[in-house]
């Protein structure tokens, strides 16, 4: 096994021996609502909104966008699991802000390696043989991260699955400070009709 592999197991061996009563968590999150918010591993959702376990949902994908798999899953956690509220939280310093879909379709035309990055732009090794389906794709990507916390909060909101009584708040994640900025014309967007 790797290196990685053995460091998740013994942790989860650490917490499956102070698990106590987190077996006893209802499904339905206690707090009532859901984060929708990017994977970007220097994000900790838990700690940024005082999240403990059975509070809420979060969604994360690439970039924190409302996806249509992302709005799947903002329709069951409310249709099924009854949140009330939700949110869409986007950062500073996005990964999703360095490229375009033309970027990542030539990218992966390139090979499937990972690729690099630097002060010119992203590069590909070229090495073992890339796909042409990745033009084929919209990756998403964020050109202006406040409008694009505005353009998914009214995805959503617009979305013929979602209720009019449920609103949609919308915010910047601050890498640097831990600050989350509220984008006022996004919560605007996700006010209750």
């Amino acid at each position: 096994m790797g290196k990685i592999v053995n460091e998740i197991t013994a942790a989860n061996s650490e917490y499956v021996a102070s698990f106590g009563e987190k077996g006893n968590l209802p499904m339905p999150p206690g707090r009532q609502f859901a984060i929708l918010t990017c994977m970007d591993a220097r994000l900790d959702p838990a700690k940024y909104a005082g999240l403990a376990e059975g509070d809420a949902h979060v969604i994360r994908n690439a970039g924190g966008r409302a996806s249509d798999d992302a709005i799947r899953s903002l329709v069951i956690s409310y249709k099924l699991l009854g949140t009330k509220e939700w949110f869409v939280i986007h950062h500073t310093d996005c990964g999703m802000e360095t490229f375009t879909n033309e970027i990542m379709g030539d990218l992966l035309s390139g090979s499937l390696k990972t690729a690099s990055v630097d002060e010119t732009g992203w590069h590909d090794s070229n090495a073992g043989g890339g796909t042409a389906d990745g033009k084929y794709i919209n990756w998403l990507t964020i050109k202006d991260n406040a409008k694009s916390v505005v353009e998914d909060v009214q995805r959503i909101r617009n979305n013929s699955m979602v209720p009019s009584d449920i609103p949609i708040y919308g915010y910047i994640y601050n890498c640097k400070t831990g600050e989350l900025v509220e984008i006022p014309e996004a919560t605007e967007a996700g006010r209750v009709n």
